[in-house]
């Protein structure tokens, strides 16, 4: 099942897609363009790879990672489907990234790769726009890069886990105003799902709503006021944002 977060005349809702409509919690039935598109999950701990994909890594003239190259997103971050992402005018290179985001549905502490699984309740989409122009040094590498408001669109599904029957064969693909610029597979992760779940709940307590970004294969090219970006895994959906310039 896929279930979304709307807001629709002033309140907010749960819906599930319904032969091409959205079906509200409360029954009604309306087209997707009434409502606006909010995260599919509240989060809780936000946690993001940097470099889980080896070609990534190497466009970026890095190495690929040793270990799990982890950091923390704040919610500010967060916006919904077809919502507005914004460039900050003195900037010369901000790229979006496609990832496939797992969202924890119970408490995992101390599981183990074969048990990974059942800790997921799905899976949805995210953008991770990344700002090159703001990487900072060794200690801070990913602070102001991955944390600007409204730099991480989110959804627009969330996709039960018992829908998606391998997670680490799924193609992911971006597309700026129509043309393709982004593909690659999960299967390419350095890191898999079961290996990240076991890592992070060896040191500290995952509980439901926390999400990981698994990170982002080759073909992250820079982005320009007024792009549309799609980015979309197999099984999973299609998830819309456009860049506008941040005036504030």
């Amino acid at each position: 099942m896929k279930t979304a977060r709307v807001a629709y005349k002033g309140r907010i809702y749960e819906a599930v897609e319904k032969d091409g409509k959205l079906q509200l919690n409360d029954h009604r039935l309306i087209s997707m363009d009434e409502v606006v598109w909010l995260p599919p999950v509240i989060p809780r701990t936000i946690f993001a790879l940097g470099l889980n994909y080896a070609d990534h890594a190497q466009e970026l003239d890095f190495n690929a990672p040793s270990e799990p190259l982890v950091f923390l997103k704040g919610p500010n971050t967060l916006i919904g489907h077809q919502g507005q992402t914004k460039r900050p005018k003195d900037v010369d290179f901000m790229h979006y990234e496609c990832e496939l985001v797992v969202v924890i549905g119970k408490v995992a502490r101390n599981v183990t790769s074969e048990e990974a699984y059942q800790y997921v309740k799905g899976y949805t989409i995210a953008n991770d726009y990344a700002i090159r122009d703001y990487l900072e040094n060794y200690y801070r590498p990913n602070l102001r890069v991955k944390n600007r408001d409204t730099c991480t669109p989110i959804g627009p599904w969330l996709v039960d886990a018992e829908d998606i029957k391998d997670p680490m064969n799924l193609t992911l693909r971006t597309y700026v105003n129509g043309e393709l610029t982004q593909e690659g597979s999960t299967s390419q992760m350095i890191f898999s799902i079961p290996f990240l779940i076991e890592y992070l709940s060896s040191f500290m307590t995952l509980s439901p709503g926390d999400m990981i970004l698994t990170g982002t294969p080759k073909g992250a090219v820079n982005t320009k006021i007024g792009d549309e970006v799609i980015t979309e895994i197999e099984g999973i959906g299609r998830l819309l944002s456009t860049i506008v310039e941040d005036d504030g």
